[in-house]
């Protein structure tokens, strides 16, 4: 920046920036300014959070640079005297003079356990009780060409020293400041299994040959042990200087993103695979490659399954896992969504519908299914280069799609048990259905959770034998996702347009009369006595 009046008008002169379309600033909360600054002569800088067009001022502070050619950092605590949700940081000096500044940083205080992310962004993951996070998403891992693939050794150490990259799938430039090491720790933080997605020489554009790959081999390798090594590894001491001495508890690997259908995928593929299953054997390895794709069947633990859909088409596909085979390689539907335009919308009831209709079908094949997914998983207001996503948010506010909402009906199912159901019904090809017992602390649930797709309210009689345990009245509920039109979506304005709503379920027994509202997703609870003996 340099500073050509002299004498300068009042309030000076300088530049702003204002974060991601506006900073949501608080009245009362700190906030953390890094900068890294250097200058020829001593000069005097004003750094102040203001509103949008510069004239409030929520908080200011003043900073001296001393004249240096090396490189300088300054932190910065500001506690804000106003609110405001479309704030800047702005820069601004008095004197004529040249300052150089990079990698800066605004931050508030109040983090999730002081790492960076929005505490209530975080309390709505947490409330879907995910059991793992898989990283670093699709086709960021790829890029359009492999110069902008994601690079886990840039994305580690200083956020200051990171290069940073251009995302050319998604259009924008990344800092790495969420980089390899963030994920991990965010896994942590959120009690989930991390999911490290690697690239095996693939792009959307160009290709390294299986004869080259070498390298690129060892590099995952590296990442594995910058994960999982001791503090007195090569890599693992990376991580304990980044403030994680014990290793990451990092069990699955993808090899590759919607790779298979590359032919370098196959020869490629064995390079990475027999090295890491050499060194780290516990390690569960991903295909992209699906077992019924053709002759091509790689080993592997599990493989990738992507489905992007109209919601007619992903009811439909709810018995898709049926007569898949029992033997060989488990299923992880790591990407799974309704898209379509016209059904979805930006996150609509009907959907969610075909997304529930869908878990069910995975869940009654859970013996397989090991894994799901919903992707993606956040989206900016702002920027919505793709519709849907299960959480929206701008700077200040968030709001689950129905589709988040769906999710919550689910997240009893892991380590829950599946149990058979019949279903008869003139409207039986519009209803999806499935059946688990669970616990929650010394009482049994049964959970019935029902589907329906179509037009018609739908009376069923729902009857529940061999379960050596009495109903508990009194502690048992249903809870139904619908609204008034299939096509309803949350908003800002009205976030709490289609979410569940819970009620007692007073004539809960072995017998129940239960009314289906048109589009709907329907969950019974049946609380039982004691624990369950089936």
């Amino acid at each position: 920046m340099e500073i050509l009046c002299d004498p300068c008008p009042p309030g000076g002169v300088g530049t702003f920036n204002p974060g991601f379309w506006g900073m949501n600033i608080e009245d009362g909360k700190t906030y953390n300014l890094v900068m890294h600054i250097r200058s020829p002569e001593t000069l005097v800088l004003t750094v102040s959070l203001t509103s949008s067009d510069g004239l409030r001022i929520l908080v200011s502070a003043v900073v001296r640079v001393s004249g240096t050619s090396k490189w300088t950092k300054l932190d910065q605590s500001l506690i804000a005297k106003g609110t405001d949700r479309t704030s800047r940081l702005q820069i601004t000096a008095n004197t004529k003079g040249v300052v150089w500044l990079d990698q800066i940083s605004l931050m508030p205080l109040d983090t999730y356990k002081g790492h960076g992310f929005r505490t209530e962004l975080i309390s709505m993951l947490l409330d879907l009780r995910p059991r793992f996070l898989r990283f670093p998403g699709g086709c960021f891992v790829e890029g359009n060409s492999l110069k902008n693939a994601f690079r886990w050794r840039d994305s580690i150490g200083p956020w200051e020293e990171r290069p940073g990259h251009y995302g050319d799938v998604w259009h924008y430039w990344t800092d790495d400041g969420l980089g390899y090491y963030e994920f991990l720790q965010l896994a942590e933080d959120l009690n989930a299994a991390p999911v490290w997605v690697v690239n095996i020489g693939i792009s959307h554009n160009d290709e390294v040959n299986t004869t080259d790959v070498a390298p690129l081999v060892v590099d995952v390798l590296d990442s594995i042990e910058s994960a999982r090594g001791s503090a007195g590894s090569k890599w693992g001491s990376v991580r304990s200087a980044m403030g994680h001495p014990e290793p990451f508890p990092l069990k699955y690997v993808a090899l590759g993103n919607e790779d298979c259908k590359f032919k370098i995928y196959k020869s490629n593929y064995p390079k990475f695979y027999d090295a890491i299953r050499h060194s780290y054997p516990d390690i569960q390895l991903i295909s992209n490659c699906i077992s019924s794709s053709g002759p091509f069947g790689p080993p592997a633990d599990l493989y990738d399954y992507h489905t992007y859909t109209n919601a007619a088409n992903l009811f439909r596909m709810k018995n898709t896992f049926d007569r898949a085979s029992r033997t060989g390689p488990k299923v992880f539907v790591s990407e799974y969504a309704v898209n379509d335009k016209k059904d979805a919308g930006n996150g609509s009831l009907l959907a969610s519908l075909a997304e529930a209709a869908f878990l069910t079908g995975l869940e009654k094949n859970s013996d397989v299914v090991q894994m799901a997914c919903y992707a993606p998983l956040f989206v900016n207001d702002n920027d919505h280069s793709w519709m849907p996503d299960t959480i929206v948010f701008n700077s200040w506010q968030q709001y689950g799609t129905p589709s988040y909402w769906m999710q919550t009906f689910f997240r009893e199912s892991s380590g829950a048990m599946i149990h058979p159901m019949t279903m008869s019904s003139s409207y039986s090809k519009s209803l999806a259905a499935s059946a688990i017992t669970w616990q929650h602390r010394k009482t049994s649930f049964l959970r019935v959770k029902i589907v329906n797709f179509g037009a018609n309210p739908i009376n069923l009689t729902i009857s529940v034998t061999w379960l050596q345990a009495r109903v508990n009245r009194a502690r048992s509920t249903f809870t139904v996702l619908t609204s008034q039109n299939f096509l309803d979506e949350n908003s800002f304005s009205h976030p709490n347009k289609v979410v569940p709503v819970t009620r007692a379920l007073l004539n809960a027994a072995e017998k129940m009369q239960a009314l289906l509202p048109p589009y709907s997703f329907t969950s019974f609870d049946l609380a039982l006595d004691h624990k369950l003996a089936v």
